[in-house]
Formats: C-alpha cells, structure tokens, sequence
C-alpha cells in the first residue's frame, strides 16, 4: 500500500497522488530540457559532429538513469525516517536517532545548506531559459527578455504570502500537459533523424569522454543540469509517498524526458544551429508562442516547488534545533506542507532576482548552477553507505560496492562542476557556506544557553521546603512555566518567586523536545509526573515535522487528570537578555555577537508555542555566554 509519510493510503488514490507529484516534486527536473542540451553542446566547443551528439546524450540518458533512476527512486527512497525522505530526515536518522554523531550531522547539515544555495538560482535560470523563447518568436523582444523575468520572478515571491492551495490543485494537470507536449516534440525530432536514438548505448558517451580530454570531462558540468532537480524526488517522498513518485517518474517523466533530448539532439544532427535555444526549435512555428506560454508556466511551478521546499527545510531545521525560531504561517488547513516562511521568502527573493540582473542569460546562470547540488548528492551518498550497513544490515563490500559507485559518479560530476567555480559556481557555494555559518552558530550558542541555565536549577525537595518556611501565599489557578530544564526546579520559577512573592496553588513545569522522528503519536506525546503536591512536571515529545501546540496539549493533560482549570491558565516564558562573558571563558565575542542579533530578531515563544497572548508572563533575565 502506498504511504503518504508515515499514513497508509488506499491503491485507488495512486494515480491521483501521482498527479499530484508531477506538480511538485518534477518542476525542477521536468524542466531541465529548456537549458541541459544547449549548455552541453556549448560547452564541447565548435560545431559538434556526429559523434559529439550521439556522445553528449548519451551521457545525459545514462546520467538520467543511474542518478535519478537507480540512485534515488530504486535505493534512496528505500530508505525513510518515518514515512519523510530528504537530507535532514536521512540525517536525524543516522546521527540522531540511532546514536549522536556529529560528523553525520555536519555533513547532513552542510548539504541542507547547500540547497539553499541552488535554490536561489533555479527560479532565476528556469524563468529566465522560458521566456527567453520569445527572442525567436519576436527578435525584437530581446532587450524585454531579462526585465520581463525579473518582474515574474518578483511577482512569483509576492504570492508566496497567499499560500499555493489553489494553485497547487493545477499544478499536477499543467505538469502533466507539460510532459505529454515536450514527448511529443521529441518524438517530432526524433523522426527527422531515427539514428539518434543509437545514443540509448553507453558506449557512444564512453568513447566521447575517452577521446575528449579533459574537454569531455568539464562537458560533465553541463551533463549534470539535467538530473538537478533529482533530490526532490527523496526530500518529498514523505508527502506523497514512494510509489507514487517512482510511478510519475517510470510512466511518464522519465520517458517524456528522452525522447524530449534525443528529439533536440536529432534535430542538430539534421544540420539545425546549436545557437539560440534548440528546445524551441522543436516546435513548429505556428505553435512557439503557447509553448513559450507553458513554458513560462511550468517554469514558474519548478520555482515554487524549490521556495516550498526551502521552506519545508527551513521549518525541520528550527525543529532540529539548527536555525533560530523564524514566524512560520500555515497558509492551508488542508494541507501541512502548505506553509510560508517571510524572511526565507524576501532574501530568496533579494538573491534570485539580482542573480538574474547579474548573469543577464541563462546561459551565464548555467556556470552558477550544479556544484551545490552535485556536492548535496555526494554527502547523500556517503549517508547512503551508512544508511546501508546499519538499516538495511548489508556487508561491506555489497553497501561499499554500491554506495561507491553512486559515490564515484557525484565525485565526478562535483569536479565537474567545480571546474566552473571562477565563473559563477561560487555564487551556490557562498550562499550555502553563510547558510551553514548561521546554522552552526545558532546551534552553539543556543547550546550554551542551555548549559548555563542548569547552572541555576533548585532540587524540588529544598525548593518546596522553602516555601514552606517563608510561608509563600499561594494564588489560585494554574501556571505553566515553559523550561528546558528536565529535572528539579526550573529557574524561571524560582525567578518569579524572589520577584512576586507568591506561586499559583498548581505548578507545571512544561519542557517540549523536538524528537529525530517526523511525527509522533498522540498516545506518547506527553509524559506527566507529580513530582510534589500540586506540582507536575511534563515532558511532550514532538516531531521535526510537525508545529508544537501548548494549549491542545495542555487540554490532554486536562484529561489525564491534572486537575488544570484550562479557563485559568497563566504561562510564563523567559526572555534572556545575551551578553558576552567579561572573563574570556565564553564564546567568542564575534559567534556571541551573531547568535544575539539572531536572538533578538526570533518569533516570540508564546507565537512558536501558540500561547494565548492575554495569558502569557515573560520574565526577562541576563545570561552572560
């Protein structure tokens, strides 16, 4: 039965799941024709010849295959935290949940930032690749192509407030437009010239890397655009489960995408000019403006499948822990991924657009575009590897041989790509090296943090024996102190006892812990403990994937017999005031500096926690790190 993250659905709903895949998961890859072939065939230099053709789809075939087909949709998919697939899931998996190790971390973490970086430029050359169609349809419209991207692409950010139900609906049907027509045009090239299909065979792209040097390798960077869209495939697994991907990507993506770049490669055969953009030349002249119209569309569907997605990261690494709470608006009741994340939004914006104002064409973008995805793919490999040996049970050399091999092929393409670092692939590697700086210091400064508030817990015996002794009054009603402390009492409590001189009749020390799992069931959400009369202490467990909610559980633990009045609550939250350590002892000054402008600008807790906002305290405290 097919899954849909960790939830069975029934085999009736395949087909339509499927639908619903082609508009999220395959926009990137699906479409990879608009800019792969030209980019490759530009990049072997001169007028190819016969055997340059048939060599370089050759590889882009074989490279479709063993990346996407073989790697991801027949062993990565395979393997699942839970229902949810991607980098971080695979990650939480190997370095978390199974036991703490933090070189997997890294490295799962600095793919994740990487994405970011790749993110920023795929709207900017998908948009720009379509619309630059318009150049053959009307020369003239050449100096409008780069402004009238721009505008698309700022009015793609600025709908991302409004959610994407709606649109989401259309874009399994346009998806699937999309590749019935880009099969059809290739089946029109490829009958210009059958002989194009001897290319299937992996020996015509052997012999051209063996005969083209090291003009044949660096070919390989423009060889990879065309599988850059194939982590998607495993990063959204979990919301429309495997089977339903690899049926989208066996029944239809993959096939329309051959034929679409062996009916391309035919038509240069024939004699066409490798100049311009050859996708368009597929199509016959009467038809070039609808198609530059789907293009454009679709273009825009692959966008906005990298935004969510990077909002989907974005919301599993404050979950993790690795970035600083950010405000996060459910756009959609309907549907859990439908999410939107403001500052992730804005400085996408701000970095994709001037990419596309720097770069002018898409041409220039494709030297920016691959070296963070290749390097993405490289470190899933190796978790691939591990993934392998400790889930899967396999022996060394079976996951060795394997693994290596995927490890051998994302190594090569890497070195590929990184050949193209002075010419724009810095711009990816930049973007996610700030990605994983943020990442780092939030993490150990949040860290410390922690560590220094142990530092001020009081045994719940002398805490309660105090009181006694000072003879505290006690208020009616319930407070909820939200803690990280786990044990004893925490110090934001004993903080409001030296200010207010008096405690609620009933206490309850609430710590929430974000598990390596995506999901957790309602059943072993919440622990609760009396561990004094009138005095609870809770721990609730919640997933990387899923929002906490004070309130509806604070409700269960009304059913499990706390005796909370839920009409007289008061929370209490902390709000520490960072400052950097005067004996040198702490972090360094310029890491304190960072985490406390992170620090400050965070969503409140009582909107993380959506806490009632009439019923919150917070207490503010210093806490020198």
């Amino acid at each position: 039965m097919p899954q849909t993250g960790n939830r069975p659905v029934s085999k009736s709903s395949l087909q339509a799941l499927s639908l619903s895949a082609l508009g999220v998961v395959f926009g990137d890859i699906g479409t990879s024709p608009l800019y792969t072939l030209k980019t490759v065939l530009a990049l072997s230099g001169g007028k190819p010849d016969r055997a340059v053709i048939l060599g370089t789809l050759s590889l882009v075939i074989w490279t479709l295959i063993i990346v996407t087909t073989v790697k991801y949709v027949s062993f990565a998919m395979r393997i699942d935290n839970d229902g949810e697939g991607g980098i971080l899931a695979l990650m939480s998996l190997l370095g978390v949940k199974l036991k703490p190790r933090p070189v997997i971390v890294a490295l799962g973490l600095i793919g994740a930032a990487l994405i970011y970086g790749d993110g920023a430029v795929t709207p900017a050359i998908s948009v720009l690749s379509a619309v630059e169609g318009l150049d053959i349809v009307a020369p003239s419209f050449s100096p409008y192509v780069l402004p009238s991207a721009v505008v698309i692409l700022v009015a793609l950010f600025f709908i991302q407030s409004q959610g994407t139900a709606r649109i989401g609906r259309a874009f399994g049907p346009i998806m699937l437009t999309w590749f019935v027509t880009i099969a059809l045009l290739g089946i029109c090239g490829i009958a210009r010239h059958p002989s194009v299909l001897l290319a299937i065979n992996p020996g015509y792209g052997i012999s051209y890397l063996h005969s083209g040097g090291v003009a044949g390798f660096l070919v390989l960077g423009g060889v990879f655009l065309c599988v850059t869209g194939a982590e998607a495939l495993y990063a959204d697994m979990g919301h429309f489960g495997a089977r339903p991907i690899r049926l989208a990507w066996s029944a239809l993506v993959f096939p329309s995408l051959v034929l679409n770049y062996a009916g391309q490669a035919a038509l240069v055969l024939q004699g066409a000019p490798t100049s311009g953009n050859i996708f368009y030349r597929l199509c016959p002249p009467a038809l070039l403006i609808p198609l530059v119209v789907l293009a454009t569309i679709a273009t825009i569907i692959a966008s906005q499948s990298i935004i969510t997605g990077a909002f989907s990261m974005t919301r599993q690494a404050i979950q993790l822990g690795w970035l600083p709470r950010l405000k996060i608006t459910q756009t959609s009741a309907e549907g859990y991924g439908q999410i939107y994340v403001g500052a992730v939004n804005w400085t996408l914006m701000v970095v994709t657009c001037g990419l596309a104002l720097a770069f002018g064409k898409s041409d220039n973008l494709a030297a920016a575009y691959g070296i963070a995805v290749s390097a993405t793919m490289l470190a899933t490999s190796a978790l691939l590897f591990i993934a392998m040996r400790e889930i899967w049970g396999w022996g060394v050399i079976l996951a060795g041989g394997i693994a290596g091999a995927f490890i051998i092929v994302d190594m090569t393409f890497f070195a590929a790509n990184f050949s193209k670092l002075a010419s724009g692939g810095y711009v990816p590697l930049l973007l996610g090296g700030f990605a994983y700086g943020v990442m780092l210091i939030w993490h150990r400064g949040a860290t410390v943090v922690s560590a220094r508030l142990q530092e001020a817990v009081v045994p719940i015996g002398t805490f309660m024996a105090d009181i006694a002794q000072r003879q505290i009054p006690r208020v009616p009603g319930t407070a909820v102190f939200l803690t990280r402390t786990k044990e004893d009492v925490p110090p934001l409590m004993v903080w409001h006892l030296n200010h207010s001189r008096a405690l609620h009749q009933r206490l309850f020390a609430l710590t929430v812990d974000t598990e390596s799992v995506p999901w957790v069931n309602d059943a072993g959400r919440l622990v609760i403990t009396e561990v004094a009369p009138q005095f609870w202490r809770a721990s609730a467990r919640y997933g990387f994937m899923e929002r906490p909610d004070i309130p509806a559980l604070l409700a269960q633990a009304h059913e499990c017999g706390c005796g909370i009045d839920l009409s007289d609550l008061c929370y209490y939250v902390g709000h520490e005031t960072i400052l950097s350590r005067e004996d040198g002892k702490g972090l360094p000054k310029w890491v304190a500096a960072c985490f406390v402008l992170m620090q400050r600008n965070c969503t409140h807790l009582s909107e993380y926690f959506r806490l009632p906002s009439d019923a919150v305290v917070e207490i503010g405290r210093q806490i020198s790190i």
